[in-house]
């Protein structure tokens, strides 16, 4: 049950910060700031894919164990982008643009802990079934 309730708490938050970034998207799209400052259209393709993904994500945290794949899935994005972002950013330093490790770090963590807890979940019910 405990297992149950952090899981509740972590998709919703994460929810939360989906939705959240709304915002940013708003700024880049003022004004077409995406084309004339950043000169980078996939930012904001990025963000909708977020902002997106939230409000399901904080259906799901209701009652996390109806809606383990959306989580799964969650989790795998995450960890799918952690792995994209670690290729750009030692392909940036091979070519002298610094980059930190730090968006990596974080949705490597946000995956990580949405795996585990639904992956520790599998393994209660397997053993309460035996």
């Amino acid at each position: 049950m405990k297992r149950e309730r952090m899981l509740q708490v972590a998709v919703g938050l994460l929810g939360l910060v989906y939705i959240a970034l709304i915002y940013p998207l708003y700024t880049d799209l003022w004004h077409s700031k995406w084309l004339l400052e950043m000169k980078n259209e996939c930012d904001p393709m990025f963000l909708s894919w977020f902002i997106a993904l939230g409000p399901f994500l904080l259906v799901a945290a209701r009652k996390p164990s109806l809606h383990r794949s959306l989580i799964a899935f969650a989790a795998c994005q995450c960890l799918a982008h952690a792995a994209v972002m670690t290729i750009q950013t030692v392909e940036a330093w091979k070519h002298g643009v610094h980059r930190d490790f730090t968006d990596v770090v974080i949705f490597s963590l946000i995956g990580g802990i949405l795996l585990a807890l639904l992956l520790e979940r599998r393994k209660e019910s397997a053993l309460v079934t035996q």
